[in-house]
C-alpha cells in the first residue's frame, strides 16, 4: 500500500468515526427532549446552545480549521434542531390571530429555534403575484385574494414540519379553517388593541387599517373577529407583556398538552 492509498484509508476511518458520533450525538438529542417533557423543562434553552458555541470556539481558537470547523459544527446543530422539531411536532403549527398580534415574530424565533421553515402567507402571495398585499386588494379585490389564501392553505398539506403565519382574514373562512386543520395545529395569538396599534402604527402594508389606525376602530375589528378566531383555534397564546421566548414557551407546552390529550 502506497502512500496515497494509507491518507485514503485513515480518511475513510476518520469518516466512519464521524458518522458514529453524530449518530450518537442525535441519540443524545432525543433523550434530552424525552428528559425535559418528562420532567416538565423548557424545551427551548437558548442559553444553553450560547454555551456550546463559546466552548467550540475557544476549543478551536488557534486552529488553521477553525472556520471549516465551525461551518460544520453549525449544520449539526441545525440538523439537531430538525431532529427536535420532528420529534415535537409532526404536523404544521399555523399561526393565526390580528393582525400585529405577533405572527411574523414568533415565526421567526420558532424557526430559529427548530430549523423549520417558515411560509409568510402574505408574502409569499405577494411575491407570486409581485405586487404588495394593498395592490391586490386595489387591483383584484378582496375576493381574489381570499382565494389565493384557501389555495395556499390547501398546498401546505403536503408539507410536515413548517410554520405557516396567516394573513389577519384567513380565519375569517370556513374553508381556511377546515384546510388549515387537515395537516396543521392552529394557534390563536392574542394581544390587547392597544398592544396592536403599537405594533402596526408605522406600517403602510396594512390596507384594513388605512385611514383607521386607533385603538377604537381596532377594537372593533376585533371583536368582529374574535368568534371565528376562537372557533378555530386549537389553542390560544396570549402575546401581551410577554418575551418571544416565553410566547413560544407557552405555545409549545400548549401544543405538547393538546398532543397528551389526543393520545
Amino acid at each position: 500500500m502506497n502512500d496515497l492509498e494509507l491518507y485514503r484509508e485513515e480518511l475513510a476511518n476518520c469518516d466512519a468515526k464521524i458518522t458514529e458520533a453524530l449518530k450518537e450525538r442525535y441519540a443524545i438529542i432525543e433523550k434530552i427532549m424525552a428528559y425535559k417533557e418528562e420532567y416538565g423543562i423548557p424545551i427551548l434553552q437558548p442559553e444553553q446552545e450560547e454555551k456550546q458555541k463559546k466552548r467550540l470556539m475557544f476549543s478551536l481558537h488557534n486552529d488553521k480549521h477553525r472556520d471549516e470547523i465551525y461551518d460544520v459544527f453549525e449544520r449539526i446543530q441545525r440538523n439537531s434542531k430538525k431532529i427536535q422539531a420532528r420529534k415535537l411536532f409532526d404536523y404544521n403549527i399555523v399561526l393565526i390571530g390580528f393582525m400585529g398580534a405577533g405572527k411574523s415574530t414568533i415565526s421567526d424565533y420558532l424557526s430559529t429555534m427548530f430549523a423549520m421553515e417558515v411560509v409568510e402567507m402574505d408574502q409569499l402571495i405577494a411575491e407570486r403575484e409581485g405586487m404588495s398585499i394593498s395592490d391586490i386588494f386595489e387591483t383584484y379585490g378582496e375576493e381574489y385574494f381570499r382565494n389565493m389564501e384557501t389555495n395556499l392553505l390547501i398546498e401546505m398539506q403536503e408539507k410536515k414540519n413548517v410554520i405557516i403565519s396567516c394573513g389577519g382574514g384567513v380565519a375569517m373562512r370556513e374553508r381556511n379553517v377546515a384546510e388549515m386543520k387537515k395537516n396543521g395545529r392552529v394557534v390563536l395569538l392574542t394581544a390587547h388593541p392597544q398592544t396592536i396599534l403599537d405594533r402596526v402604527k408605522d406600517s403602510d402594508d396594512r390596507p384594513l387599517l388605512n385611514g383607521h389606525k386607533n385603538v377604537e376602530y381596532i377594537e372593533q375589528l376585533m371583536e368582529a373577529r374574535r368568534e371565528k378566531y376562537e372557533a378555530a383555534a386549537d389553542i390560544v397564546v396570549d402575546t401581551d407583556n410577554k418575551t418571544v421566548l416565553q410566547i413560544c414557551e407557552d405555545l409549545i407546552q400548549k401544543l405538547l398538552e393538546m398532543d397528551e390529550n389526543h393520545v
